[in-house]
């Protein structure tokens, strides 16, 4: 059974990099376990930081609580000029 277990999370793996960042929409759980940050400061940082990628509305409602997502790679790129103005920093 473990055996199993091992090939299918192979494979999830293995899937996974199958997906373009480019295009692949994350929603708000996801986007607060690679930030860091949690809801309210998402939130904050969309009102206060113009380099914080922007939410990608998923329906045509505009109202309050409509559903949004935001696009992977623009979370990957944000988190890494994060990460480069940390060394600039310290060095």
């Amino acid at each position: 059974m473990n055996n199993i277990r091992t090939i299918e999370a192979a494979s999830c793996v293995a899937s996974l990099h199958q997906f373009d960042p480019a295009v692949t929409i994350i929603r708000m759980p996801e986007l607060e376990g690679i930030t860091g940050l949690a809801r309210p400061t998402v939130y904050k940082r969309l009102k206060d930081d113009p380099t914080f990628p922007r939410p990608v509305p998923l329906s045509d409602s505009k109202s309050r609580g409509a559903p949004v997502g935001w696009v992977l790679g623009e979370v990957q790129e944000w988190v890494r000029k994060r990460i480069a103005l940390r060394t600039e920093v310290t060095a």
